[in-house]
């Protein structure tokens, strides 16, 4: 009997594998003692993900907008541009207010007839200079594009308030 015994000890432990949901790996078997002589511990590392310094526009526009905040004599120019329009808006953070907005869906803006988008964009152009002398302001804290662009619309605006200096 003790032959046998020692017999057994002598056995290498069987390994089942566990189910998977808890994944693969071997588990010795609880009933034969486990000698674990060549361990090897892989070290930790972490990778930085794919293009991890390229970010993104509108995550740079979020953090240039914290250091330039429009006031009621020198506002922050905000222009959105979507798939068909163009939106502009002079803004005072400091009060919390639009002071002007324009649309490339406004009818007063649009005419009669119709016109092109990128014409309307000209003319909101316009209409926010007049709006800007009307309140007095003669130059912008920033120009906010919100990540978007210089499409055929953008550029259009910005030719339009080029001409009363608000941009360099």
């Amino acid at each position: 009997m003790l032959s046998r015994m020692a017999a057994l000890t002598s056995i290498p432990s069987v390994q089942f594998r566990v189910s998977d949901i808890l994944g693969t790996r071997l588990k010795p078997c609880p009933l034969f003692p486990v000698r674990i002589t060549n361990m090897t511990v892989k070290p930790f590392v972490i990778e930085a993900r794919n293009n991890s310094r390229v970010e993104s526009p509108k995550t740079r526009n979020r953090r240039s907008r914290k250091k330039f905040n429009g006031t009621q004599t020198k506002p922050r120019l905000s222009v959105f541009c979507s798939d068909k329009q163009l939106y502009a808006m002079l803004v005072d953070d400091f009060n919390k207010k639009c002071l002007f907005y324009g649309s490339t869906l406004q009818k007063s803006i649009r005419g009669d007839p119709p016109c092109s988008v990128i014409e309307a964009a000209k003319r909101v152009g316009e209409e926010l200079i007049k709006a800007s002398i009307d309140l007095k302001i003669s130059e912008i804290s920033s120009y906010d594009r919100n990540g978007n662009a210089r499409g055929e619309r953008m550029q259009a605006f910005e030719i339009a308030i080029k001409q009363h200096g608000f941009l360099p």
